[in-house]
C-alpha cells in the first residue's frame, strides 16, 4: 500500500512529474501507436457492413489491445468481449491502489473511448488523406486519431503516470468499444453484460469530446441527442425523358423538399415540431454566457467558411457568441449529409430522375429522448405522402435502438469542481472552461441511468480546427499531452 496520505491534494512538483511521465509517453508510445492506427480504415459497422469480413475493426481492437497488456500495470486484467453478430468491446480493470479501495462497494472509475471511425470524406489536402498519418507540428493527421482512437491509450498512460509517482486512485474500469459512430447501437448489450463488473462507479471519465480552445481544460456538460437515416421518394420505375414528362411527372426532389418543408423551416434553419426541442435550463444558460465571454467570436471564425458573394466571408445563422453556443448544443438541427439517385454532374443527361434520397441527421437538444424522436420523424415524414408517391424514412440503428438520446451532465460534486479547476490551473496555467457540445456519446445516457450517482468528466481534444468527420482531421499532441496529465489528477482526487 503507497505510503502517501491520499487525502493531500497533489503536490506541484507530483503534478510536475506526471506531466513529464505524460508527455514521454506520447512522444515515444502513443504517437507511434496512433500512427499505426490512423492508417487502418477501421470504418464504423454503418459505413462498413463487411465489417467482420474485412478485419480492420478486429485488427484495431487487438492493436490497442496488446499495447494496453504491453504497459504491464500491476494486476491489470483485459478482455475482448464478443457478442454474436456485435461488434467488439475492450474491456479491462485495474485494482485500487489507495486504502480500501478494492473492497466491496467501493468506488470505480469508468474511462470510456471508441475506436471505430467515420469513413473518408472528401476534400483532404493533397500530401494528407484519412488513412495516411502525418505528424507536422505537433498535429497528427488522419482520420480517428482525434476521434478518438488516443482514448484507451490516454487511459492507460493516466493510470501509469500516478502508479508510477505512488499516488494512491480509486480501482479503473475502461470500457472501450467499436460501434459508437454508428450511434453505438451495440452498447447496451454490453453494457447489461458487464454492469456486474463495473462495479460501483463514481466518476466517469468519457475521452471523446472537445475542447473550446487549446488553452484551458474543457469539461463537456451536455450533448446533443442524434437521429439518422435515409429518407427516400419514389416517383417511377425508372428514369425517362424530361422534355417529354417533366410538368406531368412530378419531380422526387421538388416531392422530398415538401416533405422536408413538414421540419424544417427552410429561412431560418428552425425544426418545426414542437416535440424535437426543450427548455434550456437555467444554469445551462449561464455557462453559455461565461464561456462566450472567453471564446468570443472565435465560437464561429474558427469554421473554414467559403468566400461570399461579395468577396468577404459566408456567414453564420449569428456571430452572437452566446447565441452561437446555444445553436450549437441545445437547438434541434437538421442536415443533410448525403444523397443517392443523382447522377454526377458529367454524366446528367436530360432525364427526369425516377427516385431521390437523402442522409439525414437531425441533432436532438440533450433532454429529448432520442428513440421517441426516430418514431415521430417516421411518421412526420410518411405520413400522406404528395402525389401518393411512395415515401420511405429508414433510421439508422437497430429495433428499439434507432435514436440516441442526448446528455445533460449532472450538478458537480464540490471534490471535482476543486479538482478540475486545479488540474487546468497545473497544467495549462488557466481556470477550467465548461462548454456544451453539439455532437454524441450515446454511453453518457445509458451510464447515467444506470449510475445516477456518478458524476463526469467528458472532455477531449477536439479543438478548433481539428474536423472531426471532415477532411483534414488532427490531433492536437501537445494539448493531448496536457490532457492525459489533467486527467490522471482528477482520478487521484476521486473520493
Amino acid at each position: 500500500m503507497n505510503a502517501r496520505d491520499p487525502l493531500l491534494p497533489l503536490q506541484p512538483d507530483e503534478a510536475t512529474a506526471i506531466a513529464a511521465f505524460a508527455s514521454k509517453a506520447w512522444d515515444e508510445q502513443i504517437v507511434p501507436a496512433l500512427t499505426d492506427y490512423i492508417a487502418i480504415p477501421a470504418k464504423s459497422p454503418m459505413f462498413d457492413a463487411d465489417w467482420q469480413a474485412n478485419g480492420h475493426i478486429e485488427r484495431v481492437v487487438r492493436d490497442a489491445a496488446s499495447w494496453v497488456e504491453g504497459q504491464k500495470i500491476a494486476g491489470l486484467k483485459l478482455e475482448v468481449v464478443r457478442l454474436p453478430g456485435r461488434t467488439p468491446v475492450i474491456f479491462f480493470e485495474v485494482p485500487a491502489t489507495k486504502a480500501g479501495g478494492n473492497g466491496p462497494g467501493a468506488d470505480t472509475i469508468c474511462l470510456y473511448g471508441h475506436l471505430d471511425k467515420q469513413p473518408e470524406f472528401n476534400g483532404w489536402r493533397n500530401d494528407l488523406g484519412p488513412w495516411t498519418p502525418k505528424y507536422e507540428n505537433g498535429l497528427l493527421y488522419g482520420r480517428g486519431g482525434a476521434d478518438d482512437g488516443y482514448a484507451i491509450y490516454a487511459s492507460i498512460t493516466a493510470i501509469a503516470a500516478l502508479d508510477k509517482q505512488g499516488i494512491p486512485r480509486p480501482r479503473c474500469v475502461g470500457v472501450i468499444e467499436s460501434c459508437e459512430e454508428s450511434g453505438s447501437f451495440d452498447l447496451p448489450a454490453y453494457i447489461d453484460l458487464l454492469r456486474p463488473r463495473l462495479g460501483n462507479v463514481a466518476l466517469v471519465v468519457c475521452l471523446d469530446s472537445g475542447a473550446g480552445n487549446y488553452d484551458q481544460l474543457w469539461l463537456t456538460t451536455s450533448l446533443r441527442g442524434n437521429v439518422t437515416g435515409t429518407l427516400r421518394v419514389e416517383i417511377l420505375t425508372e428514369g425517362v425523358h424530361s422534355g417529354d414528362s417533366s410538368g406531368l411527372v412530378p419531380s422526387s426532389f421538388r416531392i422530398l423538399r415538401q416533405v422536408l418543408d413538414r421540419l424544417e423551416d427552410s429561412k431560418t434553419g428552425n425544426l418545426l415540431p414542437q416535440a424535437f426541442h426543450c427548455e434550456i435550463p437555467a444554469d445551462r444558460l449561464e455557462q453559455a454566457r461565461a464561456t462566450a465571454q472567453i471564446l468570443g467570436d472565435e465560437v464561429w471564425k474558427r469554421f473554414p467558411w467559403a468566400c461570399g458573394a461579395d468577396g468577404g466571408p459566408t456567414l453564420p445563422t449569428t456571430t452572437d457568441p452566446t447565441q452561437a453556443l446555444l445553436n450549437r448544443t441545445w437547438k434541434p438541427t437538421l442536415s443533410v449529409t448525403g444523397a443517392d439517385g443523382f447522377p454526377e454532374l458529367k454524366n446528367a443527361g436530360n432525364v427526369l430522375r425516377p427516385y431521390t434520397a437523402f442522409k439525414l441527421s437531425l441533432r436532438l437538444p440533450p433532454l429529448v429522448d432520442g428513440n421517441r424522436a426516430a418514431a415521430e420523424l417516421k411518421a412526420l415524414l410518411e405520413d400522406n405522402a404528395p402525389y401518393n408517391a411512395k415515401v420511405t424514412f429508414s433510421a439508422d440503428g437497430r429495433v428499439g435502438a434507432q435514436g440516441a438520446s442526448g446528455w445533460n451532465a449532472p450538478s458537480l460534486a464540490p471534490w471535482l469542481d476543486d479538482a478540475l479547476n486545479a488540474a487546468s490551473g497545473a497544467h495549462f496555467g488557466a481556470p477550467c472552461g465548461y462548454i456544451g457540445q453539439g455532437g454524441t456519446i450515446p454511453l453518457m445516457s445509458m451510464l447515467q441511468q444506470g449510475f445516477p450517482k456518478a458524476q463526469m468528466m467528458v472532455c477531449g481534444v477536439l479543438g478548433p480546427k481539428s474536423n472531426a468527420h471532415g477532411p483534414n482531421e488532427f490531433l492536437h499532441v501537445p494539448y493531448g499531452k496536457k490532457l492525459t496529465a489533467a486527467v490522471a489528477q482528477v482520478m487521484a482526487a476521486c473520493p
